[in-house]
C-alpha cells in the first residue's frame, strides 16, 4: 500500500493506522470537528458524520478485512460505520467518487455504502464484507448526551487473521471460521501488536502523559509536581546528574533543583573536632557533633514558605543523598549568635557601631551588646 500523507502501514500486523490529525483526509462532513488529533461530534449536537476520501491498497479485488476503532463511547451514544469498495475511482461510470461524495448528504450517502455493525465500542473489530482496490468509510456520531469521540482507526489488511492461513476451503464462504478463529485471533493480534509497540511506548519523548510519568519513576524522577515538557528534560539530564548525584556538587545542585536556592554544604570532615591540629575542637564538637557520616545542608531562613514545603524537602533529599549518611537541615537567621551558626554575607552583615536597635531582623535572643559607656541596654 502506497503510504497517504502521515498515515503509516504496521508491518508487522498488515494494518493501516490513522491516528494524527493530517491523517483524517476527510472528502464531506457534517456537525464534526477535529480537537487536536480526534475527530469528535460537536457540543450540544445529537447527529454528525464524516466521509473519508479512498484508500488505495494498490491490488484490484483486495478484500479488505476489517477495521478497529479506538474512541470514547459516553453512556447513550454510538458510531456506526458504513464501507463501500471498487477497483475504481469513478462512480457511474465518468464521476470521481470522492467528488460525488461531497455533494451529499448523511442519508444518501449511507445509501451508497454497506453498513458494517450497528455500534462501535473502544477496540471493537468490525468485519469488512467489501473487495476492491478502492475503500471508502463513513462514520456517523450518534449521541443523546456527551459527544463520542474517535482517537484511532485502525484497517486491517488481509493476512492479519488466522483464517488467512487455512487451505482455501475454509476461506471460502467461512464467514463461520472466521467469525470463530476471531475469537482466537483478537487476543493473539491484540498481545502481538502491544509487543510490537511496546519499543515506541518506551520512547519518552513520544509516548503517553500516563506512560511518561511511568518512565519517569523508572529514573526516579518523581514526576508529580511537573509539567510533560519539565519531566521529558529530567528524563533527559538524569543519567548525566547520576555521575555526581551523591558528591558534594551533586547534592548541592539537587538542593538547588527542590527550592531554588544555593545551599553551604558542610562535611564532617570539614569539620573534624578530633582531627589533629584542629583549633576549634569545642565549637565544632559544639556544632556538628562527631558523626563520620553525618553532613549538613545551610539554606536561608526564608526558602521555605512554609514547615510542610521544609518537611517536604527534607523528605525528597532523603532519597538524593548516599546511602548510608544523613544529613541534617540548618535555616540560618538573620542575625549573629555567638557560637551559632554564622556566616558573613548569608545571615550575617558588617555595619557600623550602632546601640541596640530592635526590629525586624532583630531579636533579644540573638543579640549581646558589650560596652562600657552605660548607655547602651539590652
Amino acid at each position: 500500500m502506497p503510504a497517504l500523507g502521515s498515515k503509516y502501514m504496521d508491518n508487522a500486523h498488515k494494518q493501516l493506522v490513522l491516528a494524527k490529525r493530517e491523517d483524517w483526509n476527510i472528502s464531506l462532513s457534517s456537525n464534526i470537528r477535529r480537537d487536536g488529533n480526534h475527530i469528535q461530534l460537536e457540543e450540544g449536537l445529537s447527529f454528525g458524520f464524516f466521509c473519508l476520501k479512498a484508500i488505495d491498497s494498490g491490488e484490484n479485488g483486495f478484500a479488505w478485512a476489517r477495521i478497529s476503532l479506538e474512541c470514547v463511547i459516553p453512556e447513550d451514544s454510538m458510531i456506526r460505520a458504513y464501507a463501500y469498495a471498487s477497483d475504481s475511482r469513478l462512480f457511474d461510470g465518468n464521476r470521481n467518487f470522492d467528488d460525488y461524495l461531497a455533494t451529499l448528504d448523511a442519508t444518501a450517502s449511507r445509501g451508497l455504502l454497506d453498513g458494517i455493525y450497528s455500534s462501535a465500542g473502544n477496540g471493537d473489530d468490525l468485519y469488512l464484507s467489501v473487495s476492491g482496490r478502492y475503500l471508502w468509510l463513513m462514520f456517523e456520531f450518534i449521541t443523546s448526551g456527551l459527544p463520542p469521540v474517535l482517537e484511532i482507526l485502525r484497517i486491517h489488511m488481509s493476512g492479519d487473521h488466522m483464517i488467512d492461513y487455512l487451505p482455501e476451503i475454509y476461506r471460502k464462504d467461512g464467514d463461520f471460521a472466521k467469525r470463530f478463529l476471531s475469537v482466537f485471533d483478537s487476543v493473539h493480534m491484540d498481545m502481538e501488536r502491544a509487543i510490537y509497540e511496546l519499543p515506541a511506548q518506551l520512547n519518552f519523548m513520544g509516548t503517553s502523559d500516563e506512560m511518561l510519568r511511568f518512565l519517569a519513576r523508572w529514573v526516579c524522577v518523581e514526576p508529580s509536581d511537573l509539567e510533560r515538557s519539565a519531566i521529558i528534560e529530567r528524563i533527559k539530564s538524569i543519567p548525566y546528574e547520576y555521575e555526581s548525584m551523591f558528591t558534594p556538587q551533586g547534592i548541592m545542585r539537587s538542593v538547588e533543583r527542590l527550592c531554588s536556592k544555593r545551599p553551604i554544604i558542610i562535611e564532617s570532615a570539614d569539620v573534624d573536632p578530633n582531627k589533629p591540629g584542629c583549633v576549634h575542637s569545642e565549637l565544632y564538637r559544639k556544632l556538628y557533633g562527631e558523626n563520620p557520616y553525618k553532613f549538613f545542608i545551610l539554606l536561608e531562613e526564608d526558602s521555605f514558605d512554609s514547615r510542610t514545603q521544609t518537611e517536604r524537602f527534607i523528605q525528597e533529599m532523603q532519597r538524593l543523598i548516599p546511602a548510608h549518611t544523613e544529613f541534617d537541615l540548618v535555616l540560618l537567621k538573620r542575625g549573629v549568635r555567638l557560637d551559632g551558626h554564622t556566616y558573613l554575607g548569608v545571615n550575617s552583615f558588617v555595619s557600623d557601631y550602632s546601640t541596640v536597635i530592635i526590629d525586624e531582623n532583630t531579636a533579644i535572643d540573638y543579640d549581646s551588646t558589650i560596652g562600657g559607656t552605660g548607655i547602651e541596654r539590652l
